[in-house]
C-alpha cells in the first residue's frame, strides 16, 4: 500500500510539473508576443512620422507628389533594439493600384471607367476564368447577377462549403479568393495590382502604378510603352496628370480617377524579439492636411519586407 501510494504521488507530481511547465512556456510566449506587438506599434508610429514629414516637404516645395524615387518608397528601415532585437519597417504605396471598391459607387451604380480598367487589367494579366461582373456582384447590394458572367448567392451556395456573396465593399484583397472562377494562380497574378481601400472614388497615382495598371488605362497602351513610363519616372516624376497623359499622344482616356499623390499606405513591420518574430501590417490613411489614421491592422502577413534595407541609428 505504501509503495502504491508513493507511485500515485509521483505520477500526480510529474503531471503537475508538466502542466506547470506548459503554463510557464505559454506565459513566456504570450509576454514575448505582446512585447513584440507593442514594438511593432512603435514601428507603425515611426513610419507615420516619415509619411507626415514627406507631406510637409511637399508643402514646402509646393509639389504634392508621391513617387518611387522618394526614400520611403525605396527602402525598408532597419532599427536596432535592446537585447539584440531588430525592427524592420517598410512603407508600401496602395494608391498606385486599382481600388476594387471603385467598381460600385456609394449609390450602388457601376462605375464604368473602373469596370473598363479592370477588364483590361484581367486581359493584360491573361486571366480568362474571372469576369469583372463577378467582382461587381460581390460588392453591389442586390442579389441579382449583373450579367450571365456575374455570380451571386445561387452560385456560391452550391460550393463546398457553401457561402454567400458579400454584397458590400471589399474589406480585404484576400476576398478575391472567394470570387467565382478565381484560381490560386489568378489570385497571385492579380493581387499586386489591386487594393481594397475603405472608400470608393479614390484615384490611381500614376507615379506609383505598375506597368499592368498603366496598360489598363487604355487598350492601345503597349507593354513597351508602360515599361518606358516606369523607367522614365525614376529620373523625372510626373508633377501632374497632364504630363503623364502627354506621353500617350493620340490616346484619349479620362482624367477621372488619376492623380500624382497617394492617400493610402501599408506599413509593414517585422520585429525580431527574444528569438521570436512578430509581423504587423497596418493600413494607414494620410489626409491632405497631414493627419494620419490607422484603418486596419493585420498580424497574419509574412514575408512582406522586400525592399533594400537601410539602417537607422538613434541619431
Amino acid at each position: 500500500m505504501v509503495l502504491l501510494s508513493m507511485a500515485l504521488v509521483v505520477m500526480m507530481a510529474a503531471g503537475m510539473i508538466q502542466q506547470q511547465s506548459v503554463r510557464v512556456f505559454r506565459a513566456g510566449h504570450f509576454l514575448a508576443q505582446t512585447q513584440g506587438y507593442n514594438v511593432a506599434l512603435g514601428a507603425e508610429a515611426f513610419a507615420s512620422q516619415i509619411l507626415f514629414r514627406d507631406l510637409e516637404n511637399d508643402k514646402e516645395n509646393n509639389e504634392y507628389v508621391d513617387s518611387p524615387d522618394e526614400p520611403w518608397a525605396r527602402y525598408a528601415a532597419v532599427l536596432p533594439l535592446d537585447d539584440g532585437g531588430v525592427a524592420e519597417v517598410q512603407i508600401d504605396d496602395l494608391s498606385g493600384r486599382i481600388n476594387l471598391n471603385n467598381l460600385v459607387s456609394p449609390t450602388g451604380a457601376v462605375d464604368q471607367t473602373t469596370r473598363d480598367r479592370v477588364v483590361r487589367l484581367l486581359m493584360v494579366l491573361g486571366i480568362t476564368d474571372v469576369h469583372v461582373d463577378a467582382l461587381v456582384d460581390w460588392i453591389d447590394p442586390d442579389e441579382e447577377t449583373l450579367s450571365a458572367f456575374g455570380a451571386e448567392d445561387g452560385q456560391y451556395l452550391m460550393k463546398d462549403p457553401p457561402y454567400r456573396a458579400a454584397n458590400q465593399a471589399f474589406v480585404s484583397v484576400s476576398e478575391l479568393r472567394l470570387i467565382e472562377g478565381m484560381s490560386p494562380e489568378a489570385y497571385q497574378a492579380l493581387r499586386p495590382h489591386v487594393a481594397a481601400l475603405p472608400v470608393s472614388g479614390t484615384a490611381i497615382n500614376v507615379n506609383m502604378a505598375t506597368p499592368e495598371v498603366i496598360r489598363s488605362l487604355h487598350q492601345d497602351i503597349t507593354e513597351a510603352q508602360a515599361q518606358a513610363i516606369v523607367e522614365g519616372r525614376k529620373e523625372e516624376r510626373f508633377l501632374n496628370v497632364g504630363d503623364f497623359k502627354a506621353q500617350f499622344a493620340g490616346m484619349d482616356f479620362p482624367n477621372q480617377g488619376l492623380t500624382v499623390n497617394s492617400l493610402f499606405f501599408d506599413v509593414v513591420s517585422r520585429i525580431t524579439w527574444n528569438d521570436r518574430v512578430v509581423n504587423l501590417v497596418s493600413t494607414v490613411y494620410r489626409s491632405s492636411d497631414g493627419e494620419l489614421s490607422v484603418v486596419s491592422r493585420d498580424t497574419g502577413h509574412k514575408q512582406r519586407i522586400t525592399k533594400e534595407p537601410y539602417g537607422v541609428t538613434e541619431e
